[in-house]
């Protein structure tokens, strides 16, 4: 399933930086960036129950925000994009 997360960490405190770095750290480790606070991750449901619970165990919950939306499988059609960054399939190869 495709997974579009999105956070806002308030990094007004050291502490904060801090959250912040590891917010996106597990994101990169879950799936691809594809704006600055903003990563698609495609999952397995064992996958996601993980990583949205270390993603809970890091924020800040009041200070910082997390939006997690579940694309599901069908995703293709629902996904339009425009400009500069190159667009990408979760699904397709990976060249490493």
């Amino acid at each position: 399933m495709l997974f579009l997360i999105g956070y806002d960490v308030n990094t007004t405190s050291k502490e904060g930086r801090r959250r912040l770095n590891r917010v996106a750290k597990v994101c990169c480790d879950y799936g691809q960036r594809v704006q600055n606070s903003v990563f698609e991750c495609s999952l397995s449901g064992a996958e996601y129950v993980m990583m949205k619970e270390k993603l809970l165990n890091i924020i800040d919950t009041d200070m910082d925000s997390l939006r997690i939306y579940n694309l599901g499988n069908k995703y293709s059609g629902n996904i339009e994009h425009y400009g500069i960054k190159e667009t990408y399939d979760p699904e397709g190869d990976l060249i490493l």
